[in-house]
C-alpha cells in the first residue's frame, strides 16, 4: 500500500532497525548506527522515527522536523535510511510495527537495535516478549545504564538466549529469541540533554 515510500533493500539483506523518537537526532545515534553496520555485519540501518513514545508523557517535536533533521545528520552515508514508517502504518507500539514490517518484508533479516537504557525498562513495553521472540536484538551500552540493563527483568528472563559479543557478526542469522550486549566507546550526547539545553526547540 505504501510501497513507493517505504525503504528498499535487496532480498535477504541484513537490516538493523533503530527505533526511537529522535527528538532530536544526534551524533550518538550516528555512532551506534555505524558500529552496528560493522559489528553486526549489516547491509543497512533504518532509523524508525516514531510519531511518539507511549512511555513518555511529553509529546516530541513534529515528525517531519525530526525526519528532516535525521536525514540531514545522515547525509552522505550510503547504508543509513530514515523512515516514518510507523506513521504510515498507523502503529503506535513497537510490537505492532514489527508485525507489519515482517509481513511487508518477509525475506529481509531484521535485527532490532536499542540502547542499554531501553533494555533496563524493556519489560514495560507492550508485548515485549513477543518482540524478543520475533527477531534478534542488539543492545548497545549507554552511560550509566550498564548495571540496570544487565540485571533487568528481560535480560534475566532471556539469559539463555544471549549471544556472545564475539559472535555478534552473525546475529542476523540467529533464530529468535537471540540477543547480544555490545560495549563500545561511549558518547555523552542524549536527546533529553539537547532539549534541556535549548538546542532543539
Amino acid at each position: 500500500m505504501f510501497r513507493h515510500t517505504l525503504p528498499f533493500a535487496p532480498e535477504a539483506a541484513r537490516i538493523g532497525l533503530f527505533g526511537g523518537s529522535f527528538d532530536p537526532p544526534h551524533a550518538g545515534h550516528l555512532h551506534i548506527s555505524r558500529e552496528a553496520l560493522k559489528r553486526l555485519r549489516l547491509d543497512q540501518v533504518w532509523w524508525l522515527v516514531s510519531p511518539g513514545n507511549p512511555l513518555k508523557s511529553r509529546g516530541p517535536a513534529p515528525l517531519d522536523a525530526r525526519i528532516n533533521a535525521a536525514r540531514a545528520l545522515q547525509a552522505g552515508h550510503p547504508k543509513l535510511r530514515v523512515t516514518g514508517i510507523e506513521a504510515q502504518l498507523g502503529t503506535r507500539f513497537t510490537a505492532q510495527t514489527l508485525r507489519q514490517m515482517q509481513a511487508l518484508y518477509p525475506k529481509l533479516r531484521f535485527v532490532w537495535m536499542m540502547g542499554a537504557d531501553n533494555l533496563a525498562q524493556f519489560h514495560l513495553w507492550q508485548d515485549w516478549q513477543e518482540i524478543i521472540s520475533s527477531l534478534p536484538i542488539a543492545v548497545f551500552a549507554r552511560p550509566q545504564a550498564g548495571l540496570p540493563a544487565r540485571f533487568s527483568k528481560a535480560a534475566r528472563a532471556y539469559d539463555a538466549a544471549r549471544v556472545a559479543p564475539e559472535l555478534a557478526y552473525s546475529l542476523a542469522d540467529y533464530e529468535a529469541p537471540a540477543w547480544t550486549y555490545l560495549t563500545l566507546p561511549l558518547r555523552s550526547e542524549s536527546s533529553s540533554q539537547l532539549r534541556a539545553a535549548g538546542v532543539w526547540s
